[in-house]
């Protein structure tokens, strides 16, 4: 029987970093700015107000309290309010690329895997910067990977998705070893000009290599008990940007072509189901919640993580248990599990069991149950 292991991940970071205060002050600047171009509209009752965002709003809506980003000066502009990338040419390296090349190489170095023997690349995020060719197979070029590669999408279940995808390929015996990359370049479909999500996303890219455990050589391994996953149609997390918007004329500067939620929706929704798949998952491994020393969960808001790992455990998780990274980070769609699973499992010993878990837009989530060889 072959065993699938994870023996390397790796985690780029961008070096630009937004608190809350900054953002707020960006946001309340263009709201001020709003409210004043406006007010003979507002004064008449023909247009509500806008609202100014605060800090202690922010912290306490979603536990975050700073954010990582490609670029800051752009979207802390109050007349611009996105990053400001440049356009790149054709034979240039594409900015998911030299992302996911800066996690790979962490990743492949963690494994002591060259890049050589990595036979496949699944390049895996929320948003993709262009249509094709994939990126995966650029990453693939840029590090020299042999065998295939291509792109997934299953929003902020793409890492755990592409994890199940590289292990059932080594498990049916395909190929020995896979690399996953989570490309997240979130700032640019976040609306900062929407108080209830202005400060919801960030950036960054993690990878992970996988083998088949009769070739890894890495000091650190997990196996995969298990992987789960489940999808459940929901509009209550929409965004209607895509190739067709020019051929149905729709704005494509409208606001559906950036990320929109029903945040409420999406809480009352989406804990009982994660919670259910985690708890099945764990059940037909024979396990249980007790079993779990970690909890990687996916990092978009604190408060859903401390339900979900509340209904799996049956108490209040630690901070150790179930440790929180989107404080810093904010929420990086796919890459957010990955990112705590990566800073926060060192001190694992043999034969303790943890599971890596998202959840998101689809609705999608995906669990990934590992032991510490």
């Amino acid at each position: 029987m072959t065993h699938v292991v994870i023996t390397g991940t790796g985690l780029y970071t961008p070096e630009h970093a937004i608190d809350n205060a900054a953002l707020v002050a960006a946001f309340n600047a263009w709201v001020d700015a709003e409210n004043a171009q406006y007010a003979d509209a507002i004064q008449r009752g023909e247009r509500e107000p806008l609202a100014h965002s605060s800090s202690e709003f922010i912290e306490k809506a979603s536990g975050i309290k700073s954010r990582y980003v490609l670029d800051a000066s752009g979207i802390l502009d109050p007349q611009r309010m996105r990053p400001k990338l440049p356009q790149r040419g054709n034979d240039e390296p594409s900015i998911q690329c030299e992302m996911a090349t800066a996690a790979a190489r962490q990743a492949l170095a963690a494994a002591q895997v060259d890049a050589t023997d990595i036979e496949l690349v699944i390049v895996a995020c929320s948003n993709l910067e262009r249509a094709y060719p994939a990126v995966a197979v650029e990453v693939q070029q840029a590090l020299g990977t042999s065998g295939y590669g291509f792109d997934m999408n299953v929003a902020c279940s793409s890492a755990t998705f592409a994890i199940e995808t590289a292990a059932n390929a080594i498990a049916s015996g395909s190929v020995k070893r896979a690399l996953v990359v989570n490309p997240e370049i979130c700032s640019a479909h976040l609306n900062f000009r929407d108080r209830d999500s202005h400060f919801i996303f960030g950036d960054a890219c993690t990878a992970v290599v996988l083998e088949n455990s009769a070739v890894a050589v890495a000091s650190e391994q997990f196996e995969v008990l298990g992987t789960r996953l489940v999808t459940q149609f929901s509009n209550a997390i929409r965004n209607n940007a895509g190739f067709l918007n020019r051929v149905t004329d729709s704005d494509p500067l409208a606001l559906d072509k950036l990320f929109v939620q029903e945040g409420r929706r999406v809480f009352r929704e989406v804990c009982p189901m994660v919670a259910k798949l985690i708890t099945d998952h764990l059940a037909s491994l024979e396990l249980t919640g007790s079993d779990l020393k970690r909890m990687w969960l996916h990092q978009a808001n604190r408060h859903m993580n401390d339900l979900i790992a509340r209904k799996v455990l049956g108490y209040d998780p630690s901070e150790t248990q179930a440790p929180i990274i989107l404080d810093r980070y904010a929420n990086t769609s796919s890459a957010g599990s990955v990112i705590a699973f990566h800073l926060h499992h060192d001190e694992l010993v043999e034969g303790d069991i943890g599971v890596i878990c998202s959840f998101g837009a689809g609705y999608s989530a995906g669990s990934v149950v590992i032991r510490r060889l």
